[in-house]
């Protein structure tokens, strides 16, 4: 047995007298630095200076527990259906027409989509978060259990993201969760889905709203938006329609299965019978409205994992739509 130096055996002593949690998180941060570095073919030291920067940020950890997506409808919907965002989105179309065009021919997405995004996710640039993002992934990381693993692994995103596009990490803010920039992606999908759309050879999604606007039609692209479909309808609120409300996000049966189990589509809706669908449910101050929604709908939902996201988006888009129609 070899020996032990009078620094490792203090540095062991420390060890075995610190807090559980700690040791396991210390523990934790070394796996993260191998693995990564590994991973992405980046330098330990690198990672470990990064890693070293990062700090526990209980704002963070506070603001996950309490997400908007937990209210009810009839409470999260006037949030962000305004006159103040409508008219700003509608200044922002104005602006952007001709990128928002080249998006809607180039991926199929509608113009009022991409503009409807923007604008809920950060007010057209005006609330792009205030956490660093380096610390809200940490603390996400390493001190939230329920998401660790997965903020973990956007954190590892982060410090491959920031090597590749030459960020200043310690600079980055965002989102509590660590989303970025004008259409708050997350570490990874910032490096699966974000395009430089304006030709500067620069995928910039933080201040440059063009590359946003691409970036956007391209994610929803990629997620399987089907161009010139429709998103969602309205149903009529009846014990028929609440019955057919399902967990999940995924349309899991066709209009035609529906249709059997008592679905009754409004008279000025044709589907085809092999569409998937879903309904649900969206709680108001008295009783439920209920809604059919098909594969684009799914598709929003891939942005932020929410029916409640997904119908503010869609019912933006067509106030959008129709305040910029002759």
């Amino acid at each position: 047995m070899k020996t032990l130096t009078w620094l490792s055996t203090l540095a062991l002593t420390a060890a075995l007298s610190a807090p559980s949690s700690f040791a396991n998180t210390e523990q934790a941060e070394q796996s993260f630095i191998a693995e990564t570095a590994q991973k992405y073919q980046l330098e330990p030291e690198q990672i470990a200076q990064w890693l070293s920067q990062a700090e526990l940020n209980q704002e963070v950890l506070d603001a996950i527990q309490r997400p908007w997506e937990a209210k009810p409808w009839h409470q999260y919907y006037p949030i962000f259906l305004t006159e103040k965002r409508l008219n700003a989105g509608l200044k922002f179309w104005q602006q952007h027409q001709a990128e928002l065009a080249r998006a809607e021919q180039e991926f199929g997405v509608p113009a009022e989509v991409i503009v409807a995004i923007i604008g809920v996710e950060t007010f057209y640039g005006s609330y792009k978060g205030k956490y660093p993002v380096l610390d809200a992934l940490y603390t996400l990381g390493f001190h939230y259990p329920p998401r660790a693993k997965f903020f973990r692994s956007e954190l590892g995103h982060l410090f491959a993201l920031a090597n590749e596009e030459g960020f200043d990490i310690a600079a980055l803010n965002g989102s509590y969760a660590g989303a970025m920039g004008y259409g708050q992606f997350i570490s990874s999908s910032y490096r699966a889905y974000a395009i430089d759309f304006d030709g500067d050879n620069i995928r910039d999604l933080l201040n440059n709203p063009v590359d946003a606007i691409g970036s956007v039609a391209n994610y929803f692209a990629r997620h399987g938006w089907q161009p010139n479909a429709p998103v969602a309808f309205e149903l009529v609120a009846n014990e028929t329609h609440g019955a057919l409300v399902k967990e999940g996000l995924k349309p899991s049966q066709t209009v035609a299965e529906l249709q059997a189990q008592g679905l009754q589509l409004p008279s000025n809706v044709t589907l085809t019978d092999s569409a998937k669908a879903q309904v649900y449910a969206f709680e108001q101050a008295e009783g439920e409205d209920y809604w059919l929604g098909l594969q684009n709908f799914y598709v929003i939902t891939r942005y932020n994992h929410s029916p409640l996201y997904a119908m503010v988006v869609h019912q933006f888009s067509q106030q959008l739509r129709e305040s910029m129609s002759p």
